[in-house]
């Protein structure tokens, strides 16, 4: 880890989104304390954890391969945490139910875990995680090895556990549509730092920097100069007035420039245009991904799948507001 600071809420999901090797799992151990970090420090409640072990920091941690215990049910599974807490058996039982009730998984506490599925393993271990009333539970890329189908499904369920429980949560994920689908906040994360803050929404609408548009998937990254007013690219010169410019950037200094590739419409609103020659398309499902070459560089848009589309090879005009469409990025 090189650096980085964020907060959370109580009742908050944030997210922690970046490629593999950005630190993300990292910083999860670095919070649950099985990692020392080389700098800084973890506090709750304004307290520090330093010093603090594992056990006694009240954190639940939920992994991938979610590690049940094979010679134990799932009743078993879910009440080891109550029985470390020397929990009263009745209670413990009872609290066990009420987890697997909540998961969905009502009456099969007496199941052997070796015979359930996937998605039920991960009801289970995440049962299991919630029982002891953790005040801060951490998921590491709790979905990852389950099919797409199934992945959506259970997010959609995870949020709404979480959220009834009113449970403080911090969710690492390298995948994006999981982190704005399930996050309050998403803390995106590159090389051990931090690159970016913000809600779902905000994440995806301005993102400040050339790596997050580009971890986003935004591919129309280009070069870019404003000089009186007018911002001049490879894609052509559009007025610079209303554009969202990040603070550091200077008058005639080179800047990358994002371009949005869902914010152009084919039918002729908008104050500026761009012409080209369709080099290829790409059926995505709900949405039709276009190649697009004007000036010599080829750029690349998205429009909802039933839209007509010029063939490869048409001619094709693209119109948008570049206040909307265009966005000064940091480079780093």
């Amino acid at each position: 880890m090189q650096g980085g600071s964020f907060d959370v809420a109580e009742g908050e999901i944030v997210a922690l989104l970046g490629p593999s090797g950005c630190g993300k799992s990292t910083l999860l151990s670095i919070i649950a304390g099985l990692e020392a970090p080389d700098r800084g420090e973890v506090r709750w409640d304004g307290e520090s954890l330093a010093g603090v072990p594992p056990h006694k920091r009240s954190f639940g941690l939920m992994f991938q391969d979610y590690m049940l215990f094979p010679h134990k049910d799932v009743g078993g599974n879910v009440a080891f945490g109550l029985e470390m807490a020397n929990w009263p058996r009745a209670r413990l039982q009872e609290r066990a139910a009420e987890m697997l009730e909540l998961v969905g998984l009502e009456g099969y506490a007496k199941r052997d875990v070796n015979t359930l599925s996937g998605g039920e393993q991960q009801r289970v271990a995440l049962a299991r995680a919630l029982a002891p009333k953790p005040r801060l539970l951490m998921l590491d890329e709790p979905l990852g090895a389950l099919d797409r189908t199934l992945r959506e499904r259970l997010l959609d369920e995870l949020g709404g556990i979480l959220r009834a429980m009113h449970q403080t949560a911090i969710y690492v994920t390298h995948d994006q549509e999981e982190a704005f689908s399930l996050a309050d906040r998403v803390v995106v994360m590159n090389r051990g730092q931090v690159a970016q803050i913000g809600t779902p929404m905000e994440i995806y609408r301005q993102p400040k920097s050339v790596f997050v548009a580009r971890f986003l998937g935004f591919g129309n990254v280009l070069k870019g100069k404003i000089k009186n007013g007018v911002l001049e690219t490879p894609a052509g010169r559009f007025e610079a007035a209303g554009l969202r410019v990040q603070a550091e950037s200077r008058q005639g200094d080179e800047l990358p420039v994002l371009l949005r590739p869902d914010a152009v419409n084919l039918n002729g609103r908008g104050r500026a245009t761009i012409q080209g020659v369709v080099r290829g398309r790409r059926f995505r499902g709900n949405t039709c991904r276009v190649e697009v070459e004007t000036a010599g560089t080829v750029l690349t848009f998205e429009f909802p799948s039933a839209t007509p589309l010029p063939e490869t090879g048409e001619s094709i005009s693209l119109w948008f507001n570049p206040d909307e469409a265009i966005q000064v990025l940091s480079p780093r």
